[in-house]
């Protein structure tokens, strides 16, 4: 994991960490130049698997995320041999009853050397722990399983992964990954936002499209969860509670976007889907 501003940001990081550390030998974080607490909050952790080692990110860089790329190789580049990497943004949770077949995968695979990597499924959730992204904006799946290779780098803003500039070859990991970048009270992601859009847009940028007065919106396409949520999670859900008045039913999609989604849930066919990988 690479992380900066942690805390300053509201980021579940000791959460998604705790969520690894079972499938780990040892968990790598990488911390850069912070105005908060996050590396004190990481080492008052006292997880004898954690490693916590110190960089410093080029602030300078506000174009596409690719700090975030530049970082992650940076700490890849300080790895220990290994099987697999495991590779977790700040806000991405494992869920425990994935543990098993995510281990599975790992080890039926390990001696494949045709496969690259493990690709996991997303639950984004938008607004609040009740609500999950259903539209083409969110992508379906990611790698976040790699081997320990040289030329895998990641790739743009770190959102995956790339050999020497091609997809990955990889195969289901059999496992989810529980995205919270979205859900946070709207202060808390208005501060979320100001920060993170700095590593791609300059100052003018931010304050033009941030509002001061920040509310999720309300008119996207979103499904019910249904099931459990990381048990790791359970005490941050119950700490926060804020307003999210969500009716699907008062939500206003584009034609264009209805036939695609009529398309996607009957045939079971995404038109247009980026994919960071290749599934063989």
């Amino acid at each position: 994991m690479i992380l900066r501003n942690g805390i300053k940001m509201d980021y579940p990081f000791r959460e998604a960490i705790l969520s690894a550390l079972p499938l780990c030998d040892k968990f790598f974080v990488s911390v850069g130049q912070s105005e908060d607490e996050t590396k004190e909050s990481l080492l008052a952790m006292g997880e004898p698997k954690l490693v916590v080692i110190d960089s410093q990110w080029n602030l300078h860089l506000r174009e596409g995320g690719k700090v975030l790329a530049q970082e992650t190789n940076k700490l890849l580049g300080q790895l220990p041999p290994a099987d697999w990497y495991l590779y977790l943004q700040a806000d991405e949770v494992l869920h425990e009853a994935d543990y098993a077949s995510l281990q599975s995968a790992m080890e039926k695979w390990k001696n494949e050397n045709d496969v690259e990597g493990l690709v996991f499924d997303y639950l984004h959730f938008y607004g609040s722990y009740e609500w999950v992204g259903a539209s083409k904006k969110w992508y379906r799946r990611e790698v976040r399983v790699i081997r320990p290779l040289r030329e895998i780098q990641a790739y743009r803003d770190a959102q995956g992964f790339r050999r020497a500039g091609r997809k990955l070859r990889v195969k289901p990991a059999q496992a989810r990954i529980f995205h919270y970048g979205w859900v946070r009270p709207p202060e808390k992601q208005r501060q979320k936002l100001l920060e993170l859009h700095r590593y791609w847009h300059e100052d003018a940028w931010i304050e033009k499209n941030v509002s001061k007065d920040y509310n999720y919106d309300l008119n996207v396409l979103l499904t019910p969860f249904v099931g459990s949520h990381p048990a790791i999670m359970e005490e941050r859900i119950r700490k926060y509670s804020w307003d999210f008045p969500y009716n699907p039913n008062s939500v206003k999609i584009p034609l264009r976007e209805r036939i695609l989604n009529w398309i996607e849930k009957n045939i079971g066919m995404r038109i247009g889907e980026f994919r960071n990988y290749r599934l063989i």
